[in-house]
């Protein structure tokens, strides 16, 4: 199958069937979940179909999510986001610091340069890490992309399953949820406002992709939305096909991504992802906890507030749990934007120092 138009429809076809299977299995996030694996199954396993999912489609799924968490933001909320200012600060380099702890464990373990390891824990920036290790040397560059996508993939799976269970009061997110979708459901009012959010959305996405904003299909809608809404321009919450829509060829491209073939030591380095997503949530729990007793967010809020894991996914997951948005997403941002700033010079200045010293050693 070499036709481009059948690759994409065989594609979509392998997401939406994920997509309905983990439906009725009753697993959360199912049209985010359930397309990225059914597809990374297929891309596996039915080699003489080569999948096809272009960039653009996540893009416009990225565009749509952006709005939908733009549109949580208000004049009370970003007042109350500035509140925390310090507390964003102090759980941030937290978090850092948790990293950077797991790192050494994990190379002490497992014998594979702290650097690397390193540069494989940092909680976000996927892309900047991948192109931060490709300029330092000894940087294993495979090993680097392999941790950060399976410690994605483990938010993505782990995280809902921690949302939605009695730990986290299961019934009442539920519910929220429930209210959410029956809110997006409904058409009324959608138009004619939606044409200008759109248009408006889709600009500030194309230009901050080419000032080189961060995820800026996700940024650049969402500060559009933002924008509008606060200047009493009234925007509507979008019905429910549109949301699962934009979870579906976000999964769908996710699933594209994975790569498992081109790993070494395969059970070594399975082994140390694990490790490694599993006590960076746990230190997300805790720092979630301490979040709660600074301010008054609830602990759905302060733990995808703090989780290691993508705007995007966090955005998805706390819109289905009847998170604080605005809250979510902040708390986000400022971490992303945090490592995107002060992050690399902060690592380079640690492995030119641990290289000093092994000169030293060898002198």
């Amino acid at each position: 199958m070499s036709s481009k138009p059948l690759r994409l429809i065989y594609t979509l076809v392998c997401g939406v069937i994920g997509a309905y299977v983990f439906k009725w299995i009753h697993m959360p996030i199912p049209w985010l979940l359930g397309p990225m694996i059914f597809v990374l199954i297929a891309s596996k396993t039915i080699k003489p179909v080569k999948l096809l999912w272009p960039p653009v489609l996540r893009n416009a799924g990225m565009i749509v999510i952006g709005y939908t968490i733009g549109l949580s933001f208000t004049m009370a909320t970003l007042q109350q986001i500035g509140r925390q200012l310090p507390s964003m600060i102090l759980l941030t380099m937290l978090l850092l610091i948790c990293s950077l702890l797991i790192a050494a464990l994990v190379s002490f373990l497992s014998g594979v340069p702290f650097p690397t390891v390193l540069m494989g824990s940092i909680p976000g920036g996927l892309t900047q890490m991948v192109t931060l290790a490709d300029d330092i040397k000894g940087i294993d560059i495979t090993v680097v992309t392999f941790l950060q996508v399976s410690r994605l993939m483990m938010i993505i799976f782990f995280v809902p399953l921690l949302v939605f269970s009695p730990i986290f009061g299961g019934e009442a997110s539920e519910a929220a949820a429930g209210m959410s979708d029956a809110a997006a459901s409904a058409w009324n009012g959608l138009f004619p406002h939606i044409i200008v959010y759109a248009v408006v959305c889709t600009l500030f996405a194309v230009v901050g992709q080419r000032i080189k904003f961060p995820t800026a299909y996700l940024l650049g809608p969402m500060i559009a939305a933002v924008l509008l809404n606060l200047s009493g321009y009234e925007g509507h919450a979008l019905p429910t096909l549109f949301l699962n829509a934009s979870q579906l060829v976000i999964g769908t491209y996710v699933g594209m991504l994975l790569k498992p073939e081109q790993l070494s030591h395969k059970l070594r380095m399975v082994a140390l992802a694990l490790l490694s997503g599993v006590l960076l949530i746990g230190c997300s729990i805790s720092l979630s906890v301490l979040l709660t007793q600074m301010h008054a967010v609830t602990m759905i809020t302060a733990f995808l507030g703090l989780a290691p894991g993508g705007m995007d996914q966090m955005g998805i997951i706390g819109k289905e749990a009847g998170a604080d948005l605005s809250v979510v997403i902040c708390y986000q941002l400022f971490r992303t934007l945090f490592i995107f700033v002060a992050v690399p010079p902060l690592l380079k200045a640690i492995f030119k120092s641990i290289q000093r010293k092994k000169n030293a050693g060898h002198e």
